[in-house]
């Protein structure tokens, strides 16, 4: 049946919906590669709540998409961004989110790495001692849990130094006792404003210094690094200044293809928003990649890329509401709501598009499901046939 969906200009298109889902399966972890997806919470639609309150999360329908990743051979970055880290989900929620996925990571085997940050302070300012000590508790209870640790960029740290030399005094404290090697994560401030002039500049070639000043201190203690900026040229120009052994984790959202297949001098791994919804894709199109066939590979992912770069728009932060949607829409959770009410923060025509984008992929196990839920929120916004 047609679906009419609106464009920007508040023009109705007709839309043959797909009626055959992509064909996946599940299947063991991959060779080639080392691949996060950043996964989403699912709010509790029932809880008598407010966007100002501390999140309600619906800890079943969360762990059971966990669970779904882990199936595909994904590893699961937990406690992100993408889990509305700071724009909904306080530190409190985390913590439990943390030891909840971890234990059920354990309990199947899935991998999963999990962020440390300093979000339990709340005041406008804080002294390098309380950003070190609220980032020490972090990495404690990461490290209690059994989980890998991902050192997040530090709203309160951005806002207490005084330059490069407050970043290398922080994390190479951090580095120092760390127990085993961690990822280092640098969000760029379309993600997050309050993380401009990360690493003591706006200038991104000094910025880029200091960081590898931070790892090649303490290249033991560094796994790998998350770059999340949105220039694939800058990611491969980092990558290559990496030490030997250092990976580095694409966070390019817009840019993944080309970056996971690499050139003649390297590639880089992945830890990705986007692997939220393209899960199953994904998975198949890194076992392509593991045979040997980056053409095949390209030919899976590339398509994708229209999709990600849709939901990930400017203002880039809110794209944690078309991940949701797309969620719902695929049947891992039975409402669309989200924690802080951020279902909000997207338009309907944004909405209509990326439920074409999605569709049009194969993204849906259901396509009729998907369907008939696009056509309650399309009436529920007044669209009529």
């Amino acid at each position: 049946m047609t679906l009419h969906l609106p464009d920007a200009h508040g023009t109705l298109r007709a839309y043959e919906p797909r009626t055959e889902p992509l064909a996946t399966t599940p299947g063991a972890p991959f060779t080639s590669r080392t691949v996060f997806s950043a996964a989403h919470v699912v709010a509790d639609p029932y809880a008598d709540t407010t966007p100002d309150s501390p999140a309600a999360v619906d800890w079943d329908a969360t762990l059971a998409f966990r669970r779904h990743l882990w199936s595909h051979g994904l590893g699961v970055a937990e406690a992100m961004d993408t889990a509305q880290r700071g724009m909904g989900l306080d530190w409190a929620g985390a913590a439990e989110l943390i030891r909840r996925s971890a234990a059920e990571a354990k309990a199947v085997g899935g991998r999963i790495a999990c962020g440390v940050g300093t979000d339990q302070l709340t005041a406008a300012t804080a002294t390098l001692a309380e950003v070190r000590a609220a980032y020490e508790e972090q990495l404690a209870l990461v490290e209690e849990s059994g989980a890998q640790a991902i050192l997040m960029a530090s709203r309160a740290l951005a806002a207490t130094a005084r330059g490069p030399e407050d970043y290398l005094e922080v994390y190479g404290h951090l580095l120092r006792q760390a127990a085993e090697p961690v990822i280092l994560h640098w969000l760029g401030p379309m993600f997050d404003p309050a993380l401009e002039g990360y690493w003591g500049s706006s200038d991104l070639d000094a910025a880029t210094d200091t960081f590898l000043e931070v790892i090649a201190a303490h290249p033991d203690k560094v796994d790998g690094i998350k770059v999340s900026l949105l220039d694939a040229q800058r990611e491969v120009d980092l990558r290559r200044r990496l030490p030997q052994g250092v990976r580095c984790y694409t966070g390019d959202d817009f840019n993944y293809p080309e970056l996971i297949a690499g050139d003649e001098q390297g590639f880089s791994h992945a830890l990705l928003g986007i692997f939220d919804p393209l899960g199953p894709l994904a998975a198949e199109a890194v076992r392509v990649l593991d045979t040997g066939n980056t053409d095949g590979f390209r030919a899976l992912l590339d398509p994708t890329v229209e999709l990600s770069r849709h939901l990930f728009q400017a203002p880039t932060r809110f794209y944690k509401t078309g991940v949701v949607l797309l969620a719902w829409l695929a049947g891992h959770q039975s409402h669309f709501t989200m924690v802080g009410g951020l279902q909000s923060a997207r338009s309907l025509p944004h909405f209509a598009r990326a439920y074409e984008l999605a569709d049009g992929l194969g993204l849906f196990p259901d396509p009729k499901l998907a369907e008939d839920r696009m056509r309650t929120l399309l009436h529920l916004y007044g669209v009529t046939p």
